[in-house]
């Protein structure tokens, strides 16, 4: 069993067909895992030429969309292409961001690895509609599963959520769909627990005032929200059992994550849970081999400009996280290959 293990901020283990259909604003999924409620600014600058790119992050009140202002700040200071700019805008995060790209309305954009996989063969939110006009561009951080709940109200465990109110992230987002996962593999079906769909900041304010019993989200770890959280409540994190785990691992592509249990104060023990991979991709047809190899090399090597508490996981030995079974950016190929990063 493969796993994944995370002191507070540090990741301390290595290893988230034809033409793309056009895709209409209103079938796109709602806000994913990192994103969180806010206005979504589709951008105004043009693209497509090389020069002034957008790049999807997540909604205003998420880790995407913060992370990925950053991201486009150093891509914007250190990419060596005369003139070129990026823009980073808010989305609905990692499914629009695929599908976005895939449909030629951005050139980059930020999403879990699993999602994108989903793209490739149609599967999951994508419904039969493969999209593979895009490529692997580097690993940007570890996304955890983290389940929060009030202390001392008597729910030891995710099997206590039966009959609960429980919010499990917004519908068409990775939170959704690994919130569910877990829960299944807990024997807990759709029809045994009272079902909130909001994203985690929400869920956290929710849970503050008593109006759900846990909220789940696919977060960065350590996550802003939860140690807001802790500030106003006493909470704690529930752990995957064993067994749910195993099923887990042989069922999906999520990884056993251990959270330790000084990656937050609250926590008084290791925390046990799932774990995918946080990716940058670009768009094959709109962002050509030398961009994509200028986009990689100005952003990986200058990745320590990133002041945001996840930019730490975008190192050179990390870059190749959550590549596995995507394809790579031409650009983002040709650099790792230069650089000896493709057996890593």
């Amino acid at each position: 069993m493969s796993i994944f293990l995370v002191p507070a901020l540090a990741l301390a283990a290595c290893n988230g067909e034809g033409e793309a259909p056009e895709v209409e604003d209103e079938n796109l999924p709602d806000a994913g895992d990192e994103a969180e409620d806010g206005d979504v600014d589709d951008g105004d600058e043009e693209s497509g030429d090389g020069s002034a790119l957008q790049m999807g992050t997540g909604s205003t009140g998420g880790t995407y969309y913060a992370l990925g202002q950053e991201m486009a700040n150093v891509m914007n200071e250190h990419v060596d292409v005369d003139d070129f700019q990026v823009n980073a805008v808010a989305t609905d995060a990692s499914v629009e961001n695929i599908a976005r790209v895939s449909d030629q309305d951005l050139e980059l954009g930020l999403t879990v690895h699993i999602p994108a996989i989903d793209a490739l063969e149609g599967e999951g939110d994508f419904q039969g509609q493969v999209m593979d006009n895009f490529g692997f561009m580097g690993y940007v951080y570890p996304e955890t599963n983290q389940i929060a709940i009030l202390a001392d109200e008597g729910i030891e465990s995710v099997e206590d959520l039966e009959g609960m109110r429980v919010n499990i992230g917004p519908p068409g987002s990775a939170s959704h769909a690994a919130s569910t996962l877990i829960l299944e593999a807990h024997d807990i079906g759709e029809d045994d627990f009272e079902a909130y769909e909001e994203g985690f900041g929400d869920g956290a304010s929710m849970l503050q005032d008593g109006n759900v019993d846990a909220t789940f989200g696919l977060l960065g770890l350590p996550a802003t929200n939860i140690e807001e959280l802790a500030t106003q409540q006493d909470i704690d994190l529930l752990g995957i059992e064993d067994e749910a785990l195993e099923d887990i691992e042989a069922n999906s592509e999520y990884e056993h994550i251990t959270i330790e249990s000084d990656a937050y104060d609250f926590l008084e023990e290791d925390v046990e849970g799932i774990a995918a991979y946080a990716v940058l991709i670009g768009s094959t047809e709109d962002v050509d081999e030398d961009l994509g190899y200028e986009i990689v090399a100005g952003m990986y090597e200058n990745a320590e400009d990133v002041s945001h508490a996840q930019g730490e996981h975008m190192t050179m030995e990390n870059i190749m996280l959550g590549s596995e079974d995507l394809p790579l950016h031409p650009g983002a190929e040709r650099y790792f290959e230069e650089n000896d990063l493709l057996d890593q």
